[in-house]
């Protein structure tokens, strides 16, 4: 089959021939449909990430939609290794693939996979949204921003703010639900400014915020007092200093987010929930389709924030 291969951490895959997987008890050969790429799959092949390094050579890719041999669709987030989702075809273990509904083509099927779950997951297991409060998405032009914006409405949240530093993706968010755009381009001071009035003067509630960095320090600046930031990602940056200050006088709460420590049944039940939402045509998300042969040049845009959900079609 062709795949594409990473032979060094750190390199960027190379698409070539990779031997078939076998099906063994309790395991699955899907010949996949579309396979998502995610920043974390960058991390992973970097090889920072010691309990989760793959072996050389291994093929590329944690999520994806495909078929079984008796033809039902399956999505999977994780792969038996050194089988990978980019490929033509890949090896899952059967309990962790979760069956996907009818209605949802593949690529927004594998959308609501890790963007999808992870959006849910900050909003409501983590974040505690409660109907008729008020919402701040950070980074709102990438897959997970896009869907945290209308799953929030669809959650209850009375006002929606998408903040981004890409103007023209920044619009599409006003199309996908937001009641007030914000760009991220101002400095730091003038930024929690702008996102307070935005909130309509009072301040967030709750801020989902993929992003870190300067943006997260901003954003803690916009909270009401015991407003809720839930941190999920670090596309702006690793670090961010925050005075003692900016966390107490408000106060407010600083929770982490990851969909690893979820658990498999409730990434499951998120992932049912999401993946019905699009069924119905009350989310949506920018899908880029891109080929095999594509992957390398794809992989260096997943690194710099492509503004929609890359989707590999092998």
């Amino acid at each position: 089959m062709r795949a594409a291969v990473l032979h060094d951490y750190g390199a960027e895959p190379v698409v070539e021939s990779f031997d078939d997987p076998e099906a063994a008890e309790g395991r699955l050969v899907l010949a996949v449909g579309a396979a998502g790429l995610n920043p974390i799959d960058l991390r992973v092949a970097s090889g920072a990430l010691p309990d989760r390094r793959p072996p050389l050579p291994s093929v590329v890719g944690s999520e994806g939609v495909g078929r079984a041999d008796d033809g039902r669709r399956f999505y999977f987030s994780g792969t038996v290794k050194p089988f990978g989702a980019v490929a033509e075809r890949t090896l899952v273990e059967a309990d962790d693939a979760v069956e996907v509904p009818e209605g949802v083509e593949d690529g927004p099927a594998v959308a609501c996979g890790i963007s999808g779950t992870a959006a849910y997951g900050a909003l409501i297991r983590r974040g505690q949204l409660r109907e008729g409060e008020t919402v701040l998405v950070l980074g709102a032009s990438g897959a997970v921003g896009q869907i945290a914006i209308q799953a929030a409405k669809l959650m209850g949240a009375a006002r929606v703010v998408a903040a981004a530093r890409d103007a023209e993706a920044l619009e599409r968010a006003r199309d996908l639900g937001a009641d007030a755009l914000v760009s991220l381009r101002d400095d730091v001071d003038d930024l929690s400014g702008s996102l307070r009035a935005a909130s309509g003067g009072d301040g967030f509630d709750l801020a989902l915020d993929p992003l870190w960095g300067d943006p997260a320090k901003a954003a803690i600046g916009a909270m009401k007092p015991f407003g809720r930031v839930v941190s999920l990602g670090q596309s702006a940056g690793a670090e961010a200093t925050l005075t003692s200050q900016s966390i107490r006088s408000t106060p407010i709460d600083l929770l982490g987010y990851t969909n690893y420590t979820a658990g498999e049944a409730r990434k499951a039940a998120a992932y049912a929930e999401m993946a019905g939402h699009a069924a119905r045509g009350e989310i949506t998300v920018r899908i880029e389709r891109i080929g095999l042969d594509d992957v390398p040049e794809a992989w260096q845009r997943q690194g710099t924030s492509p503004h929609a959900k890359l989707v590999v079609v092998p």
